[in-house]
């Protein structure tokens, strides 16, 4: 349950607004002609720009990498794990096939190294490596996947290994790709990997290793810094690619390709269209503070209340936005303990009474219990103000 703590914060004035159905409806039948599937997405709204068979599951190869590197990055951002870390490569890790960097088993490489030989060269390797660093096996690791694709809400994914080699019932969909690719750019720096387009590992040594990018599209489309390319037989080529002009960044996912160049031009079509027939108008940057808000029974009073991600409005090119109005909604009751990133809020975008894009407004840092000490002194300080 919520309460209404505050309701319009300020009104943007400018003129006509398209709906976010108007986007979601919008196809093309001359984009993606020789792929199963593909979509286009605005990266701060969410609102799709361009789909076809976004929701069919298929095999997303080495595109499965998306959601692992997402599970690395919020353990940065928790705390848990470190760029700076060793991670050492045991036996199984060392033994997968496809593309690798090589690693030998009881090898140590840093987290930085790691996420490197992922976003870079594909590095199924290191992807075992770090989910098992992670989460003591890849099997649980796996699980953790599984887990945070269903918080996302998304229903046509499941996963068998962390790095997409071939596998029976291990799908994902075109749109869960690009939910998955959406949370993923939360973390900006995740792009000073994807957007590499060649790099040594072991730099200096006899043992140094050329990463370079599978992404062509990284060195030849101005914009592109990321994200994952894939390929199997059964998947055949496959490319989410992210691409960020005018303040605007999409994402595409093309899936079923029959060949890197089919794959790299229909992408490169996507992109095209996106930039030219589209414009977002932000608002706020990720982990702008909404407000500060009372904690109960906290080792702290309170907690700044942030943007969980870029908050930006969408519109045809060309087009303006009027009479768009901010809200915000707190949870009814905000109380110890509080983790980092725990959704406390939700900040609504409306026009005319219809609500636009919701974001989530989280905690800003973790907020423990208060001791019966602290409560007594706030207790004692009460009475003597009194």
């Amino acid at each position: 349950m919520r309460a209404v703590l505050s309701s319009v914060l300020f009104i943007c004035v400018v003129s006509s607004l398209c709906t976010p159905q108007m986007f979601a409806a919008e196809k093309q039948a001359s984009l993606a002609k020789d792929a199963s599937s593909a979509i286009v997405i605005e990266r701060d709204t969410g609102k799709v720009l361009f789909e076809k068979n976004g929701h069919e599951k298929l095999p997303p190869a080495s595109m499965t990498k998306i959601m692992t590197m997402l599970l690395i990055m919020e353990a940065i951002d928790y705390g848990k794990l470190s760029y700076e870390d060793k991670v050492r490569t045991s036996e199984r890790a060392a033994s997968m096939g496809g593309s690798q960097v090589f690693l030998e088993a009881g090898e140590e490489m840093t987290v930085r190294d790691m996420l490197k030989a992922i976003a870079v060269a594909s590095g199924n390797d290191a992807s075992v490596a770090m989910a098992e660093h992670l989460a003591g096996t890849e099997e649980e690791f796996v699980a953790l996947m599984n887990e945070r694709a269903k918080e996302l809400g998304l229903k046509n994914t499941h996963f068998i290994n962390s790095n997409g080699l071939p596998a029976e019932n291990h799908y994902t969909t075109a749109y869960d790709l690009a939910m998955i690719s959406k949370e993923l750019l939360k973390y900006e720096e995740i792009t000073t990997f994807t957007g590499i387009y060649e790099d040594y590992l072991r730099k200096g040594t006899e043992n140094e290793f050329w990463l370079v990018n599978t992404n062509k599209l990284v060195k030849f489309y101005p914009g592109v810094d990321g994200l994952k390319t894939g390929y199997t037989r059964e998947a055949m080529y496959c490319l989410t690619a992210t691409a960020e002009k005018n303040d605007m960044r999409v994402i595409t996912v093309i899936m079923g390709a029959p060949s890197p160049k089919e794959r790299n031009a229909q992408v490169t079509e996507m992109l095209d269209y996106s930039f030219s027939q589209f414009a977002t108008h932000k608002l706020f940057d990720k982990d702008h503070v909404m407000a500060n808000v009372k904690i109960r029974k906290g080792n702290k009073h309170e907690v700044a209340v942030l943007t969980s991600e870029p908050v930006s409005i969408l519109t045809k090119k060309g087009e303006k936005i009027d009479d768009v109005t901010e809200r915000v909604e707190f949870n009814a009751e905000i109380r110890a303990p509080i983790k980092k990133g725990e959704q406390l809020g939700t900040l609504f975008v409306e026009k005319n009474g219809e609500v636009l894009t919701e974001t989530p407004l989280v905690a800003s840092e973790d907020v423990a219990d208060a001791s019966w000490w602290i409560l007594f002194k706030r207790v004692f300080e009460k009475f003597a103000g009194a």
